[in-house]
């Protein structure tokens, strides 16, 4: 499992005690496939998918919401996202 985030900060003065932020956050940059556990199941019958990953990483380690856990857009192995903040201190 591997993935790359960046983050790139900038803040400009607008007087001696006030100052405005901006940020903006990527990751998963590459947009690279991190693949979930492989299916253990030993009966070809009912699942042919024997050894094979059948979801991604993110959705792998909890549903999210209402199941309890975090949602899989912000967990190691989900898809890109970008975030951007602006933020004002006096």
């Amino acid at each position: 499992m591997h993935q790359w985030d960046l983050a790139a900060r900038r803040e400009f003065r607008l007087s001696e005690r006030a100052a405005l932020q901006f940020r903006a956050e990527a990751f998963n940059v590459a947009n690279h496939p991190n693949f979930g556990l492989p299916n253990r199941s030993l009966n070809p019958f009912v699942d042919p998918f024997f050894g094979q990953p059948t979801q991604m990483l993110g959705r792998s380690l909890g549903a999210g919401g209402t199941a309890g856990g975090l949602s899989p857009l912000y967990q190691v192995g989900g898809p890109r996202s970008l975030q951007l903040s602006l933020r004002a201190q006096f």
